[in-house]
C-alpha cells in the first residue's frame, strides 16, 4: 500500500485507505469493511492504528466545523489541538492542558492516554465530555459522563469505534510565560523534587542520563498565578532560546518563545509552534508511566543505565501528570511521572535496550504510553471491563488488531 507512519518506521499493512469527508460517508465505510481503523495525525510509532488486510480511514478530510458552547468545544475527531486552539482562544477560552506538540488529533491523543504536563492538571483525555462514536455495525452514537461505560470509552485504543466528535471542557482563557534554566544538579532535583514539580503550571525536566547535571528545565507558568524565578536550586537562566535536544546540538528555531515573554496558553504550552516540524523530526520515542511517589527512585534507577541508553538517545524528559479515572489510561488512579525518551531512528537497537529499561521500572509498576514503542504493557486494574466493553461494542472484533490482540486482549 507504501502508507507509513509519521516516523516512517512502520509500513501499514491495510489493503486499501478511504477518505470520508462526512460523518455519513464513515459510517458507510465501517458498516462495510470487515476489518476497519481510523488514521489521524500517524503520530503514534507502533501498529495500533494499523489493519492488516483490511480498511484505513484517513479522517483529515472529515467536515466537522468547530462549536464553541458554554464551557465546551465540539471538534472532528480528526481535528489537530494547532486547527482550533487559535479559534478557542479568539473566543476567549483555552484548554488547561496541551501536549508538545500541537501537531496531533484530539482523538488520536485521547485514544492513546497522550498528555501534556503539570502536577496539577490530569492528561487531555480528562478535558473530554462527550465522544460521538461509529460502532461496527455503522451506527452513530453519542456516549457522555452520565454513561456508566464512559470511563472506559475515552482513551479507547481505536477499540471501540471511530471517534467522529470530541466535546471537550474549557475555561477563561490564559496567559503564559516560558522560563528555561540550565544544569540543575542531580541531587538538588532528588532533593527538591516536589518544589520543583510546583514551581511553575507545566515543569519539564530534560536529560541525557549522563551528563553531571540535568540539561535543562522548562517552566511554563501561568502568568496570573506564579512568580517569575530567578534561579532555581542551582540552576541557571538559559543565556537564549532552547530546544529540547540542545546538548545534542539541535538549534530552537522550531520551539515556542521562550525567555520569559508571556504569550497565550497555546502559544507556550506546547514545546513545539505549529508552523514547523516537531521535535527532531527523523526520531523514535518510548514513554513509561511510574507513580509519582516513586519518581525519585525510577529516575535513579534508570540514571544507573544511562550509558546504555545514551548512545542511541537524542533526548529524555521527565514530568509530572495529575490523576484520572479513565479506564486505559496512564494515569489512572494515581499521579504519574513520565519517563520520555526521544530516540535516534535506530529501531533494532531502540529496541534491544527497551527490554532492559522496562526491567528497570517494572517494581514502579511501570505503564508504558499506548502510542509509542515498548514491548510489554503495563498493570491496569480496569482491564477486563475494558474487554467486555469492546466486546459489547464489537462483538464481531472488526476493530481488532494484531497490537490489541498483544496488548489487550492476550493477556
Amino acid at each position: 500500500m507504501g502508507e507509513q507512519n509519521w516516523a516512517g518506521n512502520h509500513a501499514y499493512g491495510a489493503d486499501s485507505v478511504l477518505t470520508p469527508r462526512t460523518v455519513d460517508e464513515v459510517r458507510e465505510a465501517v458498516a462495510a469493511a470487515s476489518r476497519v481503523k481510523a488514521l489521524g495525525s500517524r503520530h503514534c510509532f507502533n501498529d495500533i492504528a494499523d489493519t492488516p488486510g483490511g480498511v484505513l480511514l484517513d479522517l483529515r478530510a472529515l467536515d466537522v466545523p468547530v462549536e464553541i458552547g458554554d464551557g465546551t468545544v465540539t471538534v472532528g475527531g480528526s481535528a489537530r489541538y494547532g486547527d482550533f486552539a487559535e479559534q478557542l482562544h479568539a473566543a476567549g477560552f483555552a484548554l488547561p492542558n496541551l501536549a508538545s506538540l500541537p501537531h496531533i488529533t484530539v482523538a488520536g491523543s485521547v485514544a492513546t492516554g497522550t498528555h501534556g504536563s503539570g502536577r496539577r492538571q490530569p492528561g487531555l483525555a480528562s478535558a473530554v465530555s462527550a465522544v460521538e462514536l461509529v460502532t461496527a455495525n455503522g451506527e452513530l452514537r453519542t456516549f457522555t459522563r452520565a454513561h456508566a461505560e464512559f470511563p472506559g470509552l475515552v482513551v479507547g485504543l481505536g477499540a471501540l469505534g471511530v471517534v467522529t466528535r470530541i466535546t471537550l471542557d474549557v475555561e477563561p482563557a490564559f496567559d503564559v510565560r516560558q522560563d528555561v534554566f540550565d544544569g540543575l544538579p542531580w541531587d538538588a532535583a532528588y532533593r527538591h523534587f516536589d518544589e520543583i514539580e510546583d514551581a511553575a503550571y507545566s515543569v519539564s525536566l530534560f536529560t541525557n542520563w549522563v551528563n553531571d547535571t540535568i540539561d535543562q528545565v522548562w517552566l511554563k507558568s501561568r502568568v496570573d498565578a506564579f512568580t517569575a524565578r530567578t534561579d532555581l536550586f542551582g540552576a541557571v537562566p538559559a543565556d537564549g532560546p532552547r530546544h529540547p535536544a540542545h546538548a545534542a546540538g539541535i538549534a530552537a528555531g522550531n520551539c515556542t518563545p521562550q525567555q520569559g515573554g508571556p504569550g497565550p496558553w497555546h502559544e507556550r504550552l506546547p514545546h513545539f509552534a505549529l508552523a514547523f516540524t516537531p521535535s527532531v523530526g527523523d526520531e523514535l520515542q518510548s514513554e513509561y508511566f511510574v507513580p509519582y511517589r516513586d519518581a525519585v527512585a525510577a529516575v535513579r534507577a534508570v540514571r544507573e543505565i544511562g550509558a546504555l541508553l545514551a548512545p542511541v538517545l537524542l533526548v529524555s524528559e521527565i514530568r509530572a501528570i495529575a490523576a484520572d479515572e479513565l479506564w486505559l489510561s496512564p494515569c489512572h488512579g494515581g499521579d504519574r511521572v513520565a519517563l520520555h525518551f526521544t530516540w535516534q531512528p535506530r529501531q533494532p537497537e531502540v529496541e534491544a535496550v527497551l527490554p532492559v529499561l522496562e526491567e528497570r521500572l517494572a517494581a514502579f509498576g511501570a505503564r508504558p504510553h499506548w502510542g509509542k514503542l515498548f514491548h510489554t504493557a503495563g498493570p491496569y486494574p480496569r482491564i477486563d471491563d475494558f474487554r467486555t466493553l469492546a466486546t459489547e461494542l464489537d462483538p464481531g472484533g472488526k476493530f481488532r488488531n494484531p497490537f490489541l490482540d498483544r496488548h489487550v486482549f492476550g493477556g
